[in-house]
């Protein structure tokens, strides 16, 4: 493995991590055909298989999971002696590269603009998907941190909560039940649900709060956007079980109502979340601390 180079252990990383090429492709702005060619020169210098195919899809072999466990570590060791270098130097920049949960979409961005107005050099990539993504992106070690709700179960991470999640019921502002005090749950038996999708942390919330009361509606819509649940409910399709965080626009135009429904809002927390073995670089440490500072009263002031 010695003559490998760096271009190579990232680009079989990348394919390595999605178990495409494609994929791989796609993220690091390369052709398929480019892709396929480091790899197999990656092969040659290793003297084994990494990847098979069986039908059409793309598994590693026994010595590419081997391999990937190293060129992982290899390249977060890599970019830790830059940040350290940058550190020694008296510089005040750095990158973190964070991923957030999609609900968090809605605070996240002006979150990370308030962090840039007292660290101005540090460079932040951000990356927004559900909560099965989001937890995967942490064990591979893609991410540097994560705000999410619940931590990932399995995961050997360091997490803590920083501020309330209000979880509501929402419907149109029409609704029969809109303005009412006192909803009891089985008040909405007959209703259609409008919900997020599988691997989402609302949907796993809504179906351990209606499976607690042991009441089943029916989904009508599955979505995998806040926005379009909102505008479906805005629109009297369904009601949903949604994050009070997406809500600010639409409940102050007066477009969504939230149901006064006995249990809600459900609490949960927001969680800022990093890998247990993840090293805090200045850069890393400052916005981990940041969150935990910042976060609980720029939050409080979007519900």
């Amino acid at each position: 493995m010695r003559n490998a180079t760096i271009r190579q252990l990232q680009i079989f990383s990348m394919a390595a991590g999605h178990l495409s090429f494609a994929r791989a492709a796609e993220k690091l702005h390369l052709t398929h055909a480019a892709i396929s060619l480091q790899i197999k020169q990656l092969e040659e210098v290793s003297g084994t298989l990494l990847f098979e195919r069986i039908g059409r899809r793309v598994f590693l072999t026994e010595a590419g999971e081997i391999l990937l466990n190293h060129a992982r570590q290899i390249l977060q060791s890599l970019k830790e002696a830059d940040e350290a270098l940058l550190a020694l130097k008296g510089l005040k920049g750095g990158r973190i590269s964070v991923a957030v949960a999609s609900t968090a979409e809605y605070f996240a961005p002006g979150l990370l603009a308030e962090f840039r107005k007292t660290q101005a050099d540090v460079r932040i990539r951000l990356l927004i998907d559900n909560r099965d993504t989001v937890s995967r992106l942490l064990a591979g070690n893609e991410v540097d941190l994560a705000i999410m709700g619940r931590p990932p179960a399995g995961l050997e991470a360091t997490a803590v909560a920083f501020a309330p999640h209000p979880l509501v019921i929402v419907a149109s502002k029409d609704h029969p039940l809109a303005g009412l005090s006192g909803i009891a749950v089985e008040d909405l038996a007959g209703e259609t649900l409008i919900v997020r999708e599988a691997g989402s942390g609302t949907r796993s919330a809504m179906e351990e709060f209606f499976a607690e009361r042991s009441l089943k509606l029916p989904i009508g819509m599955e979505m995998a956007s806040n926005e379009a649940i909102k505008q479906a409910v805005v629109a009297g399709l369904g009601i949903s079980f949604i994050s009070q965080h997406t809500l600010g626009l639409e409940l102050t135009a007066g477009r969504l109502r939230i149901l006064r429904v006995e249990g809600t809002p459900v609490l949960r927390q927001w969680h800022i979340v990093r890998h247990k073995n993840k090293h805090l670089t200045p850069a890393l440490a400052a916005f981990w601390d940041f969150v935990l500072e910042f976060a609980p009263l720029y939050l409080r002031k979007l519900v």
